[in-house]
């Protein structure tokens, strides 16, 4: 077993990316470059919500379905089997990614399953024709370690730079690589687990454990505790309550305070 399978029983590497990215084809290359075959197992699970594809039986390694519950905002799936030491998740592409990240959390928690990485597949050609979709990867980009740039036939190479320079002036530390062929350059170092994105969201944080349901953080005069005042959330030290992701934030109507583009509209299906 590799150092990174010995570290973990069990390494969750998560996708994003739209429909028609050749997010399937990256996911098999990862897999059958970037594991040692001999004692490395991968379980994969597909999004219940695409439709399946002929590449699917070629992948040539267990796998599973995970279902979007839109009424619960819930991911379903059973737990992986206990032998797969690498587990790849396909979120849905045609589902709001920031909503199927938040629900992925718990689940994984459930099930003791860390995340080593996140990878965004670009679909360059569908980003350059649609900027109203620039949201879109910007959420997905946020929470990423990996960004892969394909399905660049066509698109100027001075909108690549563009894109690219867009992240890197905001000094985002995700790497950026160029998908050929559905392959990548180094399947190893794409699946090395060194932390490389901006979000802390699926990082281990002491808030973990804590339940705060029903409890009431406020202040108060009395030396009994009694009266106590609601603080004000503006005048709160961030070091004295969770992190909050801007991505993840809802106004008082429960609604996204940076609410995504539904990427259907874009996909010409």
């Amino acid at each position: 077993m590799s150092d990174v399978a010995a570290a973990h029983s069990q390494l969750v590497y998560v996708i994003l990316g739209a429909p028609g990215s050749g997010r399937r084809d990256v996911l098999a290359d990862l897999v059958a470059d970037g594991l040692d075959a001999a004692h490395e197992r991968a379980h994969v699970y597909l999004p219940a919500g695409e439709p399946a594809q002929s590449a699917d039986e070629t992948l040539g390694f267990s796998r599973a379905r995970m279902a979007w519950n839109a009424e619960l905002q819930l991911l379903v799936a059973e737990a992986p089997p206990a032998e797969a030491t690498h587990v790849f998740i396909l979120l849905d592409g045609r589902v709001n990614p920031v909503d199927q990240l938040e629900a992925l959390k718990p689940w994984l928690a459930a099930h003791s399953l860390p995340v080593a990485r996140l990878i965004t597949v670009v679909h360059c050609a569908l980003a350059e024709k649609n900027p109203a979709l620039q949201t879109w990867f910007d959420a997905c980009i946020h929470f990423s370690d990996v960004v892969l740039l394909n399905r660049r036939e066509g698109v100027a190479n001075k909108w690549m730079s563009e894109f690219r320079r867009r992240y890197e002036d905001q000094y985002m530390p995700c790497v950026f690589e160029v998908v050929k062929a559905g392959r990548v350059k180094n399947p190893v170092a794409i699946l090395d687990p060194l932390a490389r994105r901006f979000s802390q969201f699926f990082d281990p944080t002491e808030w973990d454990d804590i339940d705060l349901e029903g409890v009431e953080i406020g202040e108060s005069d009395d030396e009994d505790g009694e009266n106590v005042r609601p603080l004000d959330k503006s005048n709160l030290d961030p070091d004295d309550q969770p992190p909050v992701e801007p991505w993840l934030e809802r106004d008082a109507a429960g609604r996204r305070k940076q609410p995504l583009p539904d990427i259907r509209k874009y996909l010409g299906e």
